[in-house]
Protein backbone atom coordinates (compact mmCIF):
# COMPACT_ATOMS: atom_id res chain seq x y z
CA UNK A 1 0.00 0.00 0.00
CA UNK A 2 1.18 3.37 -0.79
CA UNK A 3 1.76 5.98 2.30
CA UNK A 4 1.11 9.38 3.17
CA UNK A 5 1.56 11.96 5.53
CA UNK A 6 -1.45 14.22 7.08
CA UNK A 7 -1.06 16.35 10.30
CA UNK A 8 -3.52 17.43 12.87
CA UNK A 9 -4.19 19.35 15.67
CA UNK A 10 -6.74 17.93 18.76
CA UNK A 11 -9.83 19.13 18.98
CA UNK A 12 -12.08 20.36 22.44
CA UNK A 13 -15.43 21.48 21.07
CA UNK A 14 -17.24 18.49 19.17
CA UNK A 15 -20.35 19.66 18.82
CA UNK A 16 -22.00 21.03 15.13
CA UNK A 17 -21.21 24.80 16.05
CA UNK A 18 -17.83 23.70 16.59
CA UNK A 19 -17.64 21.54 13.56
CA UNK A 20 -19.57 24.49 11.00
CA UNK A 21 -16.74 26.72 12.52
CA UNK A 22 -13.98 24.66 11.63
CA UNK A 23 -14.89 24.11 8.22
CA UNK A 24 -15.52 27.98 7.52
CA UNK A 25 -11.34 27.66 8.36
CA UNK A 26 -10.59 25.25 5.89
CA UNK A 27 -10.84 22.42 8.73
CA UNK A 28 -12.13 19.02 8.64
CA UNK A 29 -13.31 17.35 11.98
CA UNK A 30 -11.99 13.71 12.20
CA UNK A 31 -12.22 11.56 14.80
CA UNK A 32 -8.89 8.54 14.75
CA UNK A 33 -10.29 4.69 16.11
CA UNK A 34 -7.80 2.53 18.27
CA UNK A 35 -6.79 0.06 20.35
CA UNK A 36 -7.73 2.80 23.50
CA UNK A 37 -11.23 1.43 24.86
CA UNK A 38 -13.51 2.70 27.61
CA UNK A 39 -14.99 1.65 30.27
CA UNK A 40 -18.27 -0.20 28.21
CA UNK A 41 -15.26 -2.03 26.35
CA UNK A 42 -16.48 0.61 23.04
CA UNK A 43 -12.80 2.09 20.73
CA UNK A 44 -12.50 5.84 22.21
CA UNK A 45 -11.80 7.94 19.58
CA UNK A 46 -9.23 10.92 19.44
CA UNK A 47 -10.90 13.93 18.09
CA UNK A 48 -8.87 16.07 15.90
CA UNK A 49 -9.07 18.69 12.78
CA UNK A 50 -7.02 18.45 9.76
CA UNK A 51 -6.84 20.81 7.00
CA UNK A 52 -8.89 20.23 3.88
CA UNK A 53 -5.90 21.12 1.76
CA UNK A 54 -4.41 17.80 3.18
CA UNK A 55 -7.42 15.74 3.43
CA UNK A 56 -7.86 16.32 -0.15
CA UNK A 57 -4.66 13.69 -1.21
CA UNK A 58 -6.54 11.20 0.41
CA UNK A 59 -10.01 11.20 0.14
CA UNK A 60 -9.85 12.36 -3.79
CA UNK A 61 -8.22 8.93 -5.27
CA UNK A 62 -8.79 5.78 -6.46
CA UNK A 63 -5.50 5.04 -4.53
CA UNK A 64 -5.39 2.96 -1.11
CA UNK A 65 -3.22 4.72 1.75
CA UNK A 66 -1.79 3.55 4.73
CA UNK A 67 -2.29 7.33 6.47
CA UNK A 68 0.86 8.29 8.90
CA UNK A 69 -0.88 10.80 10.86
CA UNK A 70 0.71 13.47 13.46
CA UNK A 71 -1.56 14.88 15.61
CA UNK A 72 -0.13 17.61 17.70
CA UNK A 73 2.85 15.92 17.45
CA UNK A 74 2.26 12.17 18.48
CA UNK A 75 2.62 9.77 15.58
CA UNK A 76 -0.09 7.29 14.40
CA UNK A 77 -0.32 5.08 11.68
CA UNK A 78 -4.12 4.54 9.90
CA UNK A 79 -6.61 3.87 7.57
CA UNK A 80 -9.70 5.55 6.13
CA UNK A 81 -12.79 3.97 7.67
CA UNK A 82 -15.69 6.15 6.84
CA UNK A 83 -16.34 9.61 4.66
CA UNK A 84 -19.01 12.06 5.31
CA UNK A 85 -20.39 13.98 2.71
CA UNK A 86 -23.09 16.73 2.24
CA UNK A 87 -26.29 15.27 0.73
CA UNK A 88 -26.78 18.13 -1.40
CA UNK A 89 -23.10 20.17 -2.08
CA UNK A 90 -20.80 16.73 -2.05
CA UNK A 91 -18.65 18.92 0.52
CA UNK A 92 -16.52 16.87 2.60
CA UNK A 93 -18.15 17.06 6.18
CA UNK A 94 -16.17 14.68 8.65
CA UNK A 95 -13.37 11.99 8.20
CA UNK A 96 -13.05 8.61 10.65
CA UNK A 97 -9.74 6.72 10.48
CA UNK A 98 -8.91 3.14 12.36
CA UNK A 99 -5.36 2.83 13.82
CA UNK A 100 -3.51 0.15 12.94
CA UNK A 101 -0.17 -1.55 13.23
CA UNK A 102 1.76 -4.51 11.47
CA UNK A 103 0.30 -7.78 13.11
CA UNK A 104 -3.64 -6.68 13.87
CA UNK A 105 -5.41 -7.78 10.34
CA UNK A 106 -7.57 -4.79 8.96
CA UNK A 107 -10.32 -5.62 6.95
CA UNK A 108 -10.24 -3.00 3.35
CA UNK A 109 -11.63 -2.54 0.22
CA UNK A 110 -8.91 -3.10 -2.80
CA UNK A 111 -9.79 -2.19 -5.93
CA UNK A 112 -9.95 -4.29 -8.93
CA UNK A 113 -7.92 -4.24 -12.05
CA UNK A 114 -8.25 -6.65 -14.77
CA UNK A 115 -5.44 -7.97 -16.68
CA UNK A 116 -5.59 -9.26 -20.33
CA UNK A 117 -8.14 -9.02 -23.21
CA UNK A 118 -10.88 -11.64 -22.82
CA UNK A 119 -11.77 -14.01 -25.42
CA UNK A 120 -15.62 -12.42 -25.10
CA UNK A 121 -14.58 -9.69 -25.84
CA UNK A 122 -12.66 -10.60 -29.01
CA UNK A 123 -15.82 -12.67 -30.12
CA UNK A 124 -17.38 -9.09 -30.11
CA UNK A 125 -18.65 -8.83 -26.48
CA UNK A 126 -18.74 -5.99 -24.06
CA UNK A 127 -16.43 -6.29 -20.67
CA UNK A 128 -18.58 -5.28 -17.69
CA UNK A 129 -17.05 -4.67 -14.10
CA UNK A 130 -19.86 -5.01 -11.58
CA UNK A 131 -17.43 -3.76 -8.33
CA UNK A 132 -14.52 -2.10 -8.40
CA UNK A 133 -13.84 -3.15 -4.81
CA UNK A 134 -13.16 -6.20 -2.86
CA UNK A 135 -12.39 -6.47 0.47
CA UNK A 136 -9.91 -8.39 1.78
CA UNK A 137 -8.31 -9.51 5.37
CA UNK A 138 -5.16 -9.24 6.00
CA UNK A 139 -1.71 -7.49 8.22
CA UNK A 140 -2.10 -3.85 6.62
CA UNK A 141 1.75 -4.28 5.40
CA UNK A 142 0.54 -7.26 3.00
CA UNK A 143 -2.52 -5.62 1.46
CA UNK A 144 -1.38 -4.78 -2.21
CA UNK A 145 -2.77 -1.49 -4.04
CA UNK A 146 -4.75 -3.24 -6.48
CA UNK A 147 -6.18 -7.34 -6.89
CA UNK A 148 -4.95 -8.25 -10.44
CA UNK A 149 -8.11 -10.13 -12.24
CA UNK A 150 -6.46 -12.16 -15.37
CA UNK A 151 -9.57 -11.84 -17.74
CA UNK A 152 -7.79 -13.59 -20.98
CA UNK A 153 -10.09 -16.86 -21.02
CA UNK A 154 -13.34 -15.27 -20.10
CA UNK A 155 -15.99 -16.01 -22.93
CA UNK A 156 -18.98 -14.53 -24.40
CA UNK A 157 -21.84 -14.66 -21.82
CA UNK A 158 -19.45 -15.64 -18.94
CA UNK A 159 -18.65 -13.91 -15.56
CA UNK A 160 -16.12 -14.27 -12.44
CA UNK A 161 -16.95 -14.43 -8.99
CA UNK A 162 -15.33 -13.62 -6.35
CA UNK A 163 -15.71 -17.03 -4.86
CA UNK A 164 -13.23 -18.48 -7.72
CA UNK A 165 -10.86 -16.02 -6.75
CA UNK A 166 -7.48 -16.51 -4.54
CA UNK A 167 -4.98 -13.91 -3.78
CA UNK A 168 -1.78 -14.95 -1.80
CA UNK A 169 -1.75 -13.53 2.08
CA UNK A 170 -5.42 -12.25 1.74
CA UNK A 171 -8.65 -13.58 3.19
CA UNK A 172 -11.42 -12.11 0.73
CA UNK A 173 -14.02 -11.09 2.67
CA UNK A 174 -16.76 -10.01 0.26
CA UNK A 175 -19.12 -12.45 -0.24
CA UNK A 176 -18.94 -15.48 -2.35
CA UNK A 177 -21.45 -15.21 -5.01
CA UNK A 178 -20.69 -11.24 -5.82
CA UNK A 179 -20.28 -11.22 -9.81
CA UNK A 180 -16.34 -9.48 -10.20
CA UNK A 181 -17.04 -9.06 -14.08
CA UNK A 182 -18.48 -10.97 -16.84
CA UNK A 183 -18.60 -10.69 -21.19
CA UNK A 184 -21.99 -9.11 -21.97
CA UNK A 185 -23.49 -10.10 -25.57
CA UNK A 186 -24.06 -6.93 -27.88
CA UNK A 187 -25.61 -6.57 -31.16
CA UNK A 188 -22.59 -7.22 -33.26
CA UNK A 189 -21.36 -10.69 -30.98
CA UNK A 190 -24.94 -11.91 -32.01
CA UNK A 191 -24.74 -11.77 -36.03
CA UNK A 192 -21.30 -12.91 -36.04
CA UNK A 193 -22.30 -15.94 -34.31
CA UNK A 194 -25.38 -16.13 -36.54
CA UNK A 195 -22.92 -15.53 -39.65
CA UNK A 196 -20.47 -18.15 -37.84
CA UNK A 197 -23.36 -21.05 -37.70
CA UNK A 198 -24.49 -19.90 -41.30
CA UNK A 199 -21.66 -20.54 -43.23
CA UNK A 200 -21.00 -24.30 -40.99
Amino acid sequence: MKEISITGKKRTGTGKKASKQLRKEGMIPCNLYGEQKGDDGAPVAVAFASAMSELRKVVYTPHIYVVNLNIDGENHTAVLKELQFHPTTDALLHVDFYEVNEQKPITIGIPVKLNGLAQGVRDGGKMNLSIRKINVTAPYKLIPECLDINVTDLGLGKSIKVGELSFENLEIATPAEVVVCSVKTTRASRSAAAAEAAGK
